[in-house]
């Protein structure tokens, strides 16, 4: 393992990587919609982005973009084919790992399992300038595992109860459990501007009572019938529809992304990520 990390430091070392973990908890929240329509803003900025699909039982980033999946994560593991092969393009020449659905043995990886997934992206040669990793719902070890290796987390939140307390939730583990202290906030489906920052709030005066945390509001995505037409279409609201509120303001949290410091420490690199991981 310490031979592969040289490795990959080695071929990282003159392109650092910004590795952006989406997570938020409960489903249905629109995680997944917000993780593509921000990396195909990106793409169309001219960034070199991958998307990790991290929903490894139940992967639809594919499905959303009407994409053509002949191999996946598991084939991977089983030692079939390298990373670079299952890499699929979308659009913006967007690049995406997708992974398995249905598959109970993709959620409960092996350690043997995890350490192949390590190696693999170790020997990846494909370059890029942002990760986005578009995690599972819930709080479960592997969500917990690309969280908290990565140098941004973007929580994904909606104005009901349960998506508060399950956002909360992860907060609280990754904060107490895992030494996070930062957090990027996206509230999502609201029906005003107003109605994001007095959910924001609602967020902030729970976390400022109980955490040791400090949260940044860095996008509010109205609630767009556009992105449920987008959705039947099989494509981003970015794409789709360009000029809707929604799509605008996935194209200006792109613009903010672009100008997040990489740490110029060792957790710039991707390599940092694949380490993190390992360790846990």
């Amino acid at each position: 393992m310490a031979d592969q990390a040289s490795g990959l430091r080695k071929m990282q070392e003159l392109n650092k990587v910004k590795v952006i973990a989406v997570s938020g908890g409960k489903g249905g929240v629109g995680k997944t919609n917000v993780s593509l329509n921000t990396a195909i803003a990106l793409g169309q900025q001219g960034k070199k982005v991958l998307v990790l699909d991290a929903d490894l039982g139940l992967a639809n980033v594919d499905v959303m973009l009407g994409l053509r999946v002949k191999r996946n994560l598991s084939h991977v593991l089983s030692g079939e084919c390298e990373l670079d092969d299952i890499i699929i393009t979308g659009p913006s020449n967007i690049k995406i790992i997708p992974a398995t659905s249905g598959s109970q043995s993709m959620v409960d990886l092996t350690p043997a399992e995890h350490a192949g997934l390590i190696r693999a992206f170790s020997e990846m040669q494909t370059q890029f300038d942002v990760l986005i990793v578009d995690t599972a719902a819930g709080i479960s070890d592997m969500v917990l595992s690309f969280t908290r290796a990565a140098q941004d987390v973007m929580l994904v939140v909606c104005d009901e109860p349960t998506s508060i307390t399950d956002c909360y939730a992860l907060m609280k583990l990754l904060n107490r459990d895992h030494g996070v202290f930062k957090f990027k906030v996206v509230a999502n489906m609201v029906r005003s501007p107003k109605e994001g920052q007095q959910l924001f709030a609602k967020l902030t005066k729970v976390t400022d009572r109980f955490l040791d945390v400090a949260l940044e509001l860095v996008a509010v995505v109205p609630f767009d019938e556009n992105i449920r037409k987008s959705v039947r279409k099989q494509q981003a609201i970015v794409e789709a529809f360009p000029e809707s509120p929604a799509a605008k303001e996935f194209k200006g949290l792109a613009r903010k992304i672009v100008n997040w410091p990489i740490p110029k420490q060792a957790s710039g690199h991707l390599e940092f990520f694949i380490e993190q991981l390992l360790d846990y």
